[in-house]
């Protein structure tokens, strides 16, 4: 309550006793201050217990950039390095994902993923290894975050993990080798899948992403077999702004204009055109994008989209319009504070929330509704509207996740059954495919198989299986409500009896019913054993719908030139001509 009081003195203008206009910004912002400042000393005097001062400013702090929105944060200086790595791309280390997991009430820290080709995955750490030592410390009652900083640290440092293997008769292993740069690969795949589709995944926007595209795009042209590309934004959380002008550079004349930045104030407004010559401007181009790509994904779609350069495929975008920037503070911290809002090339804003206007239980107002949406023009006259995000040209439907889908991947059964089964069928993973290549498929030929889905089905254990079991508590539910009601007799608790052995979970048949989405959860991870984060992508769009409906446009006579109304006049010229008359 006390933080709550400190911000409300810092956010808000004061008011003079002797009127009821308020002084202007600066006076208030500096009697706020005077206040929070004389605040805090007295309670830091005269409070019954010793006030943590670092732990309560930066409570404070927090609080009022919570009012403010999201993406406005204060970084102190411990987690600066940290801010940096998703910048850049880059940062010290041993390169592996880790996850924080309890099992039969222990906690633990395991090894989730080694990146291909890091030092970790050359070392020989592998998914499913449960760190137990580091340099010789145990690590016992460590939290995931504070593992990952150790593991950390300057490159060409030696470090000394020991972990506990699963499935192995020697199970206790040390691996002592160099800490490294660790480089995050924007774009962990692209190939050509049904048969004349060049497909670039590309998973977030760093440093690194444009070149990346670019790079892919070089190399798929100079296939022959590719006619059609498809760019992969889907759950694309964004990252540099500078990437996607960058990235729909690629596409689309030098100098095209892709984004406009509007902040409190017409100086502070920052047009960006793009800079390069692009690498095909022709090619037909379709972007896939869903609920988690936002921000930098959000204008590389919405801009493409405008342009009429690109058929947009999947379902709604975030809807994240805002742009954040980095201010250094005192002692080595940093503020990331929210500076303007972009419009994409037909002048719409796609932020979906107003962070500034709330409703009356508190929760914030939408920028827009559909009926009060403003409708703008690609670059061909088509009809685009603000708000919610970028609206696909197709739309896809997503899988529906299934209850008994979830329960798996959320008490990582299909994690654990892939690090038994790589284990039983190969001694020396990060060698194994080179190895025994020929004994495996590869990830766009690999298949779940009926000896290896009854195997999995034999590995979960139904005693220690947890259903969420709605349907059996919202039935006890209404048994009651029948009961208090008085509906309830012999006749009707028969049926309620019926209805409840009907909807009684019987595990090997939901496993069977739902095996194609729980297969794909296990390829997933066998995947990424042997072929980590470019094998799983491979395998994973084979069978995918987002893709099949690119290939469907693409495949229909003049389907693409139709979605686009590429045979429609520029709607800029026609808008210049109406002016000169």
């Amino acid at each position: 309550m006390a933080w709550a009081l400190l911000v409300t003195a810092l956010a808000a203008p004061i008011a003079l006793a002797d009127d009821d206009t308020t002084v202007n910004d600066d006076a208030a912002v500096a009697r706020s201050l005077d206040i929070f400042n004389s605040l805090y000393k007295e309670l830091n005097t005269f409070y019954v217990d010793t006030i943590d001062a670092q732990k309560a400013i930066e409570n404070a702090i927090n609080a009022m950039l919570d009012d403010i929105d999201p993406y406005t944060e204060y970084i102190p200086a411990k987690e600066a390095d940290e801010f940096l790595t998703l910048s850049t791309g880059e940062y010290g280390g041993i390169g592996s994902y880790l996850t924080e997991r309890t099992i039969e009430g222990k906690k633990g820290v395991y090894i989730s993923g080694p990146y291909e080709g890091s030092p970790a995955a050359r070392a020989g750490l592998r998914s499913g290894d449960r760190i137990i030592m580091i340099d010789g410390d145990s690590i016992k009652g460590w939290t995931v975050d504070k593992v990952s900083k150790r593991l950390k640290g300057q490159a060409n440092t030696r470090i000394s993990v020991t972990v506990v293997r699963p499935y192995d008769e020697d199970s206790i292993k040390t691996f002592t080798f160099n800490r490294e740069t660790i480089s995050v690969n924007p774009v962990p795949y692209y190939g050509v899948t049904r048969g004349d589709i060049g497909y670039i995944d590309l998973t977030t926007f760093n440093d690194k992403s444009a070149q990346q595209v670019r790079d892919a795009l070089i190399e798929l042209k100079k296939d022959p077999r590719v006619k059609n590309i498809v760019l992969d934004l889907r759950s694309n959380g964004g990252g540099i702004v500078e990437g996607a002008i960058q990235i729909v550079g690629c596409f689309v004349p030098k100098g095209t204009q892709v984004l406009v930045m509007r902040g409190r104030d017409k100086s502070s407004e920052r047009t960006y055109k793009t800079t390069v010559e692009p690498v095909d401007t022709d090619i037909p181009l379709a972007v896939l994008i869903d609920g988690g790509s936002a921000s930098a994904s959000e204008i590389t779609a919405g801009a493409l989209q405008d342009l009429d350069r690109a058929v947009i495929i999947g379902n709604r975008s975030f809807g994240k319009g805002l742009v954040q920037s980095t201010r250094s503070l005192p002692y080595d911290g940093m503020l990331k504070v929210t500076i303007a809002k972009y419009y994409i090339p037909s002048g719409r804003l796609i932020q979906e929330v107003d962070y500034g206007n709330r409703n009356e239980d508190g929760t914030y107002k939408k920028t827009t509704t559909d009926s009060t949406a403003r409708v703008f023009h690609t670059a061909h006259g088509r009809e685009v509207r603000e708000g919610g995000g970028i609206m696909p040209d197709i739309k896809v439907e997503p899988r529906e996740m299934k209850r008994i889908v979830y329960n798996i991947m959320r008490d990582q059964w299909d994690f654990d059954f892939a690090t038994k089964y790589v284990a039983e069928h190969g001694k020396d993973i990060p060698n194994y495919v080179a190895e025994h290549g020929k004994d495996i498929p590869n990830p766009a030929d690999f298949e779940v198989t009926d000896e290896m889905f009854n195997e999995f089905k034999s590995f979960i254990n139904a005693d220690k299986f947890e259903y969420d079991k709605v349907c059996e508590q919202q039935l006890a539910t209404l048994r009651k409500t029948a009961t208090a009601e008085g509906y309830m007799n012999d006749s009707t608790a028969a049926q309620f009896d019926r209805l409840e052995a009907m909807l009684k979970h019987d595990l090997d048949h939901d496993l069977d019913l739902h095996r194609r989405d729980i297969a794909y959860l296990i390829g997933q991870e066998i995947m990424d054993r042997l072929y980590y984060q470019r094998g799983q992508v491979e395998n994973s769009i084979k069978d995918d719908e987002y893709i099949d409906a690119a290939r469907d446009m693409f495949a229909k006579p003049g389907e693409y030139t139709r979605i686009l109304n590429l045979t429609a006049k520029p709607a800029k010229k026609a808008a210049s001509k109406k002016k000169k008359k």
